[in-house]
C-alpha cells in the first residue's frame, strides 16, 4: 500500500512481504542491484568474526592464567583489561559477550572492556549470556550482575567512588564503598553510570545518558540524572 494513497482515518497496512520491484529479486539480483554495499558490509562482518575468534581463543588463555573464572561459551571482540587484586574473585557466566573494538558495536565503543578489583576482598559475579560493549566494571566491595543482562556502550558500573569528598583526603585511597546488584535481563542505556550501593531490578531498562544513584525497582523504565522511573514496562 502506497502512504500517499491512504484515507482520512484508514491505517497504514505493514505488509510482511515486500511488494517493491527489489523485493522479487534474486539472490543474484539484489547483488548486482548493490554489489558495493553487499561487497563492503560483508568485508565489515567478516572482520570482526576474524577478531572476535582470534581474541576469543587468546582470551580464554589469558584469563586462566589470571586465575579468573571464565565459564564457556565466552566471546571477546577487541582486547579487554582484566586486572584482579591479589586474593580478590572474578566470575563469569557462561556465553558472555565482551566487545572492546572500535568498530564491534557500531553505536560506538570509546574504549576497551575494563573489569577490575581495588581490595582484596573485591567480587566481582557475572552471569549468563551477559553482553557488554566498551564496559567498565570495578569493585572495591561487590558487584552481582544477573543473567540476560545487556550492558549498553561506554557504561561505567562501579561500588566505590575512587576519590574521597574531603579534599585534604582526595588524593587518599577511597575506602567507602556499597555492594552493587544488577539483577536477571535489566537493559542499562550507552554511556550511563551506575554508582555504589545501587540496585537495578529485574527486566528494568535504564536510558541513555542517565547516572544511577538510587535503587529501581523491578519491570521500570528509569532515566535521566539522577535516574528516576519515568513508567512501567507494562504501561501502555
Amino acid at each position: 500500500m502506497n502512504m500517499n494513497t491512504l484515507k482520512p482515518n484508514q491505517s497504514f497496512d505493514y505488509d510482511i512481504a515486500d511488494p517493491s520491484p527489489e523485493g522479487k529479486l534474486s539472490a543474484l539480483g539484489k547483488l548486482r542491484k548493490d554489489f558495493p554495499g553487499y561487497l563492503f558490509f560483508s568485508w565489515y562482518r567478516f572482520v570482526v568474526l576474524v577478531n572476535s575468534i582470534f581474541n576469543t581463543y587468546l582470551y580464554r588463555l589469558i584469563l586462566r592464567l589470571k586465575k579468573i573464572d571464565l565459564n564457556s561459551g565466552c566471546r571477546f571482540t577487541g582486547r579487554p583489561v582484566f586486572v584482579r587484586q591479589p586474593l580478590s574473585t572474578i566470575k563469569i557466566g557462561s556465553y558472555c559477550s565482551f566487545r572492546s573494538d572500535k568498530i564491534s558495536n557500531l553505536i560506538g565503543v570509546n574504549r576497551r572492556c575494563i573489569i577490575s578489583t581495588h581490595d582484596k576482598h573485591a567480587e566481582i559475579v557475572i552471569g549468563d549470556n551477559c553482553g557488554f560493549s566498551g564496559v567498565t566494571i570495578s569493585a572495591k566491595q561487590k558487584i552481582v550482575i544477573g543473567n540476560d543482562v545487556l550492558v549498553g556502550a561506554n557504561v561505567i558500573i562501579s561500588d566505590f567512588d575512587w576519590h574521597n569528598i574531603d579534599a585534604a583526603m582526595r588524593r587518599m585511597d577511597c575506602i567507602s564503598s556499597e555492594p552493587v546488584v544488577i539483577h536477571d535481563n535489566a537493559f542499562i542505556g550507552v554511556n550511563s553510570i551506575v554508582w555504589k550501593g545501587v540496585t537495578i531490578g529485574k527486566n528494568s531498562v535504564i536510558g541513555a545518558n542517565s547516572v544511577v544513584t538510587r535503587d529501581i525497582p523491578d519491570n521500570v523504565i528509569a532515566a535521566g540524572n539522577p535516574c528516576k522511573v519515568i513508567k512501567s514496562i507494562s504501561d501502555k
